[in-house]
This record gives C-alpha cells, structure tokens and sequence, in this order.
C-alpha cells in the first residue's frame, strides 16, 4: 500500500514539475471555477447566474483538400506520428489530438464524455461514428496547451461523406480558437467545397482564420510557388466574403534536415501564432474571472437590497392588513352589541357593568343606536346586507393588503455574505497572484 501511495505522489511531482507556468494558471483558472463547494459556477447558481468553466486549453481546427498536409502539421508539432498522413483521403471524420498522461485512442462516445461541450455533434446524423481522439504524452511545443481538430480532407465530385461534413464543419469553427486554412500547390488547393466552407467561416469568424500555402517545398521553383499563390488568392478574392485587405498567407512545409531547400519556410510563424493565441486567452480568462467575481459580489449586493425592501414592504403590509381587519369587525361588533344592550335590561347591565361602565357603554354606542335609527324600518334589511358586503370587502382588502412577500433567512443571508467574501477576498486575490505569476514571465519585478 505505501508503495503504490509513493509512487503516486512521484507521479504527481513529475506531473507539477513538467507543468508550465501557464498550464497551470489555467487549471487553477478552471478548479476556481468548477470547485464542488466553493466554486464560482456552484455560487452563481445560488444567485441564479449561468457561468461557464474555461477552457485549459485552446483548440485549433484545420482544414482544407486532402492531403494538404494537415495530418502531417499535427505530427510535425507534437513530434509524434499519431496521424496517418500520405495522398490517399486519411482523414475521413474528426479526429481530436490531445496531450495527457498516457498514449491513448479513444472512440465517439467516449471523445464527447472527454469533450461535453461538443456534445451537439451527436444530433448531426452519421458524425458521431467518425469521431475520434488521439491522446498523446508529447510536451513538445505548446501542445499542452492546445487541442488540434483534424478534419477530413475536402474534395469536389463524387466523393460522398457519411456525414453532412459542411455542417459539421461550420459547427465546429463556432467553438474553435483558430481555424487553419492549409492550401496544397499540387492537390486541389481551389476545391470548391473548401473555398466555399472557408468563405462560411470568414462571414462570422474571419479573425479566427489563417490562411498557409503547405507543402511550399513540393511547388517547383520560387516562380512556380508565386504563381500558385496568386492563383489562390485571386480564386479567394473573387468571393466578396473573403475580399480583404492584410491578406496574409505564409509559406510553409515539413522541415527535412535530409533534404536542404532554399524555400523560405515560416512554419514557426504558426507556433508564434499559437502562443500569441494562448498568451491571449489566458489573459482572457484572467480577465472574465475577476468580471464574474464583480458579477457575483454585485448579485449578493442586489440581493441583500431586496430582502431589506421586503422586510420594510412586509412591516407596512403587516400594519396595513391589521388596520383594515380591525376596521372591518369594528362596525359589526358595534352593532351587534348595539342589539344585545337593546335586548337585555337595563338593570341587568348595570348590575353586571356597574354604574359607571353601564354609563362608558351608554356612550360609546350613542353613535351607532343614532345611526340605526336614522334608517327607516324597510331599510334596515338593506343596510344590513350593505354592511355585510362592506365587511367582506374590507377583510379582502385586508387579506390581500397584508400579503407577506418571501424573505431571507438569517442563515442564508449570513451564506450569501460569506460567499462573498470568500469571492471578494480569496478568489479575486488569487487572480491577482496568477496575474503577477503570468506577468513575471515576460516583465521585470521593479515593474509589477
């Protein structure tokens, strides 16, 4: 037993120990968030506010022709061979490459329980049987960082997909950080489906997007890959969706230290682009953390308000219904004890009153016996009903002006204090530390 307890904890040294700076301010980012008892979703959801974890990771989805040399972009950046790259259409469905623990494929129902939030593909009819995940232990580049989408290879023709993969496709681009867009100069680099897929995307999403000519080294001489080039981007411009000033649409291939080519290659452009994205939704996430826990704080706020004006709303409906219930007996007790003074003697109250509560009766029911008598005998029915009516009106009013609305308890206000305090002081505090921790890497201390 203590060996196995030993060997997880090294386990768990090696994990932090190869852990980065940043993966870790954003796996803090989302245990602040998805905590059991004191995270921000859980607090939210007492005050009825929807948040959503963040991410640990940016994904980056690529697609163009087959054999554009996506796979092999993916294999080239992780450093490993998980994808089956070569001309043939590899790449028939989505396939998801991940870093973690261990080397691992995994299937459709078990991609959309390690991705939930992708979970919406199941409903697109035949996708769900073409998605896979290929988990790797490479902590090469910014992998860990990052989730690659491979698509499949997009032809013209006949070529039929078991799937409706433009759908899937523009469905997937909503929730990707980037969209890579690989042209091949020897394939079919001006496939329609794919300029008309890639024209979608710009329409919503062109900040996303990056455009590369792949495969640079296989286009013949410098002349030759110019030529392509401003095929492609004449084909792009000629669509109003992607006519665009700053077009950018950098060269790049596999490098092969075997085979020297003097091609200019910016392939390490892409994995500036790629950390320049993560540096971006780090602070990003940083960033939405402190505006969720503003949101909270002024939640508890705007709670505490409306339970304090429901007390005070509560006390004057309180003194308002009791007025109006007293009001409303008063009269008909009046003249019910009006009718029985009238029916017992007046000796017989006198002995039970005594002379001088016999005379304090005589006169606080002088105004009701006045105004009896002042009603004619056949109308006497009548008003009777009429202060009948009246009464039950006035106990409806009373009834309906004495409505309590709900408040607080006192547990619960004193939990919705505390949690935000705890916002106010632990979680925004840790912000700031992660803040200061993701700052270092790049600015001096005398300037924080």
């Amino acid at each position: 037993m203590s060996g196995r307890v030993k060997n997880r904890g090294s386990a768990n040294n090696i994990e932090q120990a190869t852990t980065t700076v940043n993966e870790r301010i954003l796996k803090e980012c989302h245990t602040l968030y998805t905590d059991d008892q004191n995270g921000l979703i859980a607090i939210a959801d007492t005050l009825k506010l929807k948040l959503l974890p963040p991410r640990k990771k940016i994904t980056i989805m690529l697609i163009g022709n087959h054999s554009a040399g996506k796979s092999s972009f993916i294999n080239w950046y992780i450093e490993e061979h998980v994808q089956r790259t070569g001309v043939a259409i590899e790449t028939q469905g989505f396939s998801f490459v991940t870093s973690g623990r261990r080397r691992e494929s995994l299937t459709g129902n078990a991609t959309l329980h390690l991705y939930p939030h992708f979970k919406p593909l199941q409903e697109m009819p035949g996708v769900l049987d073409y998605l896979s995940t290929e988990i790797s232990t490479s902590k090469q580049k910014k992998f860990p960082l990052v989730t690659f989408v491979d698509s499949p290879g997009l032809v013209d023709g006949d070529m039929s997909y078991p799937f409706d993969v433009n759908e899937a496709i523009l469905w997937l681009s909503e929730l990707c950080d980037l969209v890579f867009v690989f042209f091949d100069p020897i394939g079919q680099a001006l496939c329609k489906r794919t300029l008309n897929i890639v024209e979608k995307i710009s329409e919503t999403h062109s900040e996303k997007m990056r455009f590369y000519l792949s495969k640079a080294d296989e286009a013949g001489h410098e002349s030759d890959r110019q030529r392509v080039m401003m095929q492609i981007v004449q084909e792009l411009c000629k669509r109003p969706g992607l006519n665009r000033t700053g077009f950018d649409m950098p060269t790049i291939f596999i490098p092969n230290p075997t085979k020297p080519n003097r091609c200019v290659n910016q392939i390490e452009e892409v994995c500036k682009d790629i950390e320049k994205t993560i540096n971006q939704t780090i602070q990003n996430t940083l960033n939405t953390l402190e505006k969720d826990c503003e949101k909270i704080g002024a939640l508890v706020d705007e709670a505490i308000w409306q339970d304090n004006c429901a007390r005070s709303s509560n006390y004057r409906a309180v003194f308002k219904g009791g007025l109006l219930y007293i009001l409303s007996i008063t009269l008909p007790l009046a003249l019910m004890l009006n009718m029985f003074v009238g029916i017992v003697s007046d000796s017989t109250l006198k002995s039970v009153l005594g002379g001088q509560g016999y005379d304090m009766l005589k006169m606080y029911l002088a105004p009701v016996r006045t105004f009896w008598k002042g009603v004619p005998e056949d109308h006497q029915l009548y008003a009777g009903v009429f202060l009948i009516v009246l009464t039950i009106v006035m106990v409806l009013m009373a009834r309906a002006s004495s409505k309590l609305s709900s408040t607080l308890s006192r547990k619960q206000k004193r939990s919705l204090l505390d949690k935000q305090e705890y916002v106010q002081s632990v979680v925004k505090s840790k912000k700031k530390s992660l803040y200061t921790e993701y700052l270092q890497q790049t600015v001096s201390d005398h300037d924080l």
